[in-house]
């Protein structure tokens, strides 16, 4: 059985993916290690305002909450989820090549 305890010793990606039994890609999890920890962080925050769960209970919302944040990086990228702020910030300073027209 699986326990917040053991949940709290988990280090990296791989350690949640492997203690929730989630089968990943090695290559998207290196890609995307960040983008996924922080879904999952947010996720986590979520369940754990739930005070009524029980440790059964946020067990499986977390392994929901992983699988979710692991799934989007099979379909999507950074840019798309914008999970850090500097994927969200305006940039003035950049010329894109669909601004750009042969004259």
């Amino acid at each position: 059985m699986k326990t917040l305890t053991d949940f709290q010793k988990l280090v990296d990606a791989e350690d949640f993916l492997n203690f929730f039994e989630i089968p990943f890609d090695q290559t998207t999890v290196n890609v995307n290690r960040l983008h996924i920890l922080k879904m999952f962080s947010v996720a986590i925050a979520e369940v754990d305002e739930k005070k009524e769960l029980t440790e059964a209970d946020k067990i499986t919302a977390y392994k929901t909450a992983l699988e979710s944040a692991y799934q989007t990086f099979l379909t999507s990228n950074a840019q798309e989820q914008k999970v850090f702020p500097v994927f969200q910030q305006e940039h003035n300073d950049v010329v894109k090549l669909t601004e750009i027209s042969p004259e």
